[in-house]
């Protein structure tokens, strides 16, 4: 039975494709048509549209009667014989076209009804209100500018299937106009993070994707080859320790926005290159750092939402209220009832209570990684409401400066929203020869197979030894953000172009 479904299914599938190939062909043969009149609409450079749709809905009042120029792609076609509506859709919105023979004469009357919904056009006329109150456009000249050789999907389905819509974004974005309203949003949100960080003295920076060693972060890397150098290199997981050695140069207040490569799983919350913002600035701890954090949050949720109450998947998030500040230690004891500031660095206990609690551990797993377990496993899915997460075991924090009064801790931070994280940041460890005992302690975990443990960078251990100042630092994942902002449930609905494998041919 499901093989013979399976039959049909395949069948209709060559139906399909064969119905596409014919309409392809149609339009092909129109084309050349019009490349044998002298009229190959390929041939035009330039056109020269005067205003975008929005905006003459936005000021009808002030246009009525005016004379406008808009150019965009035929969306929809009502054919009343010697007069036509066109839907004329652009960057901005959409706008009804009133085409009529005896306006734009016969020949052009003629060739205009041999195009095809997916054509892209230049209409010239004045702006008016359709009896039916419609705002529109009563066409004086219209002209074809590019033609569309593939029908697009039919508009009462529309293009609906996920996987087609991520690898042919471009088409997803044609007949799904709401989907380019993510994509706005996208760019407010990055563009107000660099409006507030250079406002606050915060410069811009830049620093190598192609790394000799994967740094900053404990991530699998991808790997390639520069074949100028015959130089095994890898795609950066993290700018870090190149935007603190531009601290140790002086330059106190660094940022960067831009890609990070990691060679790992793939999940609606996980893509392998993907857009963070780091940023770092001398004189000032972790605790500068959530503040910063909130800041550059709420002016994203500003920017691209209007309001600091949004809704994420039916439940509402509060980005108006400070953060909750929880540590670590205490969030454990609050969500899982087990104080493990009670036993500090007992890691026999520590064994014990992941027993006790069913978490499942390394044999030789210590009191700081076992915290870090109960955390994760136990705490995390009920942060949902803002919550900056504190003072993490320096096991899992190698680049952090340790807390003065308890050494197993550090002054690093996680921002959990949604049970996700958002953002991590520390008072970023200055001290060269306690960076350089981690490192090692890293190397030690790579030589036991951890294929994501840190690498030895002596090169930054070197810069440190030169002098950086107190610094905090902070790096949060704008997809992720995006992702909140947008009420999207996946990552791929707020990348462009995602990752995905391609089809087999």
């Amino acid at each position: 039975m499901s093989e013979d479904i399976n039959i049909k299914a395949e069948q209709e599938e060559l139906e399909v494709e064969q119905d596409i190939n014919s309409l392809r062909q149609i339009r092909v043969d129109k084309l050349k048509a019009l490349q044998n009149a002298g009229k190959d609409p390929f041939e035009i450079t330039t056109a020269e549209p005067t205003i975008v749709t929005k905006e003459i809905n936005e000021r009808f009042e002030e246009l009525e009667n005016q004379d406008v120029c808009i150019c965009g792609r035929i969306m929809t076609w009502r054919d009343m014989g010697k007069a036509n509506f066109i839907d004329v859709h652009d960057r901005s919105g959409r706008m009804q076209v009133y085409v009529r023979v005896n306006d734009i004469g016969e020949e052009t009357f003629a060739e205009f009804k041999k195009w095809d919904i997916g054509d892209i056009v230049e209409v010239k006329g004045f702006v008016f209100r359709t009896r039916r109150g419609e705002i529109s456009i009563h066409a004086k000249e219209v002209k074809l500018l590019s033609k569309s050789l593939l029908p697009l999907p039919e508009k009462f389905h529309g293009l609906k299937d996920t996987d087609t819509r991520y690898r042919q974004r471009y088409l997803d974005l044609i007949v799904n106009p709401e989907v380019k309203d993510t994509f706005i949003k996208r760019s407010k949100i990055i563009s107000s993070m660099r409006n507030y960080l250079d406002n606050i003295g915060f410069i811009e920076v830049e620093t190598p994707m192609l790394n000799t060693i994967p740094g900053g972060a404990a991530a699998r890397p991808f790997t390639t080859h520069h074949n100028a150098l015959d130089l095994d290199m890898y795609m950066r997981i993290a700018p870090e320790l190149y935007l603190k050695r531009l601290i140790v140069g002086g330059m106190e207040k660094v940022y960067e926005i831009g890609r990070q490569f990691r060679n790992e799983g793939m999940s609606v919350k996980h893509n392998p290159e993907f857009t963070t913002i780091e940023l770092y600035e001398a004189y000032t701890d972790y605790y500068g750092m959530m503040d910063i954090t909130e800041e550059l949050i709420r002016n994203a949720a500003k920017e691209a939402c209007g309001t600091l109450k949004v809704s994420y998947q039916g439940v509402e998030i509060d980005l108006e209220s400070p953060f909750t500040r929880l540590t670590m230690v205490d969030a454990v004891k609050e969500y899982a009832g087990v104080d493990f500031a009670q036993f500090i660095g007992d890691d026999e206990k520590a064994r014990q209570v992941a027993k006790d609690l069913g978490i499942e551990i390394k044999k030789d797993a210590c009191w700081g990684e076992i915290l870090n377990e109960a955390f994760e496993e136990k705490v995390e899915e009920k942060l949902v409401q803002p919550t900056f997460i504190m003072d993490y075991p320096v096991e899992v924090s190698p680049l952090t400066k340790r807390k003065p009064d308890s050494p197993k801790l550090t002054e690093r931070f996680e921002l959990f929203i949604t049970s996700r994280e958002f953002a991590n940041a520390y008072s970023e460890l200055n001290d060269p020869i306690d960076q350089m005992e981690r490192f090692k302690h890293q190397m030690e975990l790579r030589e036991a197979g951890d294929d994501e443990a840190n690498m030895l960078d002596d090169d930054f251990v070197k810069s440190l030894e030169y002098g950086m100042p107190p610094t905090g630092g902070m790096g949060m994942g704008i997809d992720r953000l995006t992702m909140l902002l947008t009420d999207s449930s996946s990552i791929r609905d707020v990348l462009l172009f995602p990752t995905m494998k391609p089809l087999d041919k």
